[in-house]
């Protein structure tokens, strides 16, 4: 298991941008030649140096005129850099310093100060209760209308008019011989006398 190095931008011209740190002397600076170079009038042409001794990162300012800050504390001699550190060059450039445990034999780089997020388990849904049978005199808590079926409801509202018609034909059929029954026995009288007064006597 081997540890690499890294300076990750958090504020500055290229935010999210990595360095890797795998030389014995690095620089950072505005001036082109420098390790890390960063164009920003806050930094000095050669504003710090890194050194890789004995498996850790040492760094120091080389006089700059706005300072190097770790974790907000100015420094004025060689610092080691802890993983998770914030490297401040000047008020707006700050790197993050990252120590990776690197495994030649794994596909996987871990950052120590990033741990892997445990994988994402999906919620385990429990199985779905079984319906609720009903037992015999039982009544549903909320009962369901009963809606005939559209045809049906069609051919209630056809046959309607045909038992009406019906029943007023066999009206009138019943009151035309109970007519025809009455003058056929002369009985207009004994049925209708408001109808012939005097006569009916």
């Amino acid at each position: 298991m081997s540890t690499r190095y890294q300076l990750v931008m958090r504020s500055g011209p290229n935010p999210g941008a990595s360095y890797a740190l795998d030389s014995e002397l690095m620089t950072i600076g505005r001036d082109p030649s420098n390790t890390i170079a960063v164009n920003d009038p806050e930094i000095s042409r050669q504003h710090a140096r890194m050194i890789l001794q004995g498996g850790k990162i040492v760094i120091e300012d080389n006089g700059s005129t706005n300072g190097t800050t770790i974790d907000g504390r100015r420094i004025s001699g060689p610092h080691v850099l802890k993983s998770g550190e914030m490297v401040a060059l000047g008020e707006d450039i700050v790197f993050m310093f990252e120590a990776l445990s690197f495994d030649p034999d794994a596909t996987v780089v871990s950052s120590a100060a990033h741990p892997a997020a445990a994988p994402r388990q999906e919620p385990i849904m429990p199985p779905p209760s079984p319906p609720k049978q009903a037992y015999v005199g039982q009544v549903p808590a909320d009962p369901e209308p009963v809606v005939p079926p559209p045809a049906a409801q069609g051919s209630s509202r056809k046959t309607l008019p045909v038992i009406v018609g019906a029943g007023a034909l066999a009206c009138i059929c019943a009151c035309g011989g109970l007519l025809f029954w009455v003058d056929a026995a002369n009985k207009w009288c004994d049925f209708f006398p408001f109808l012939f007064g005097s006569s009916c006597g």
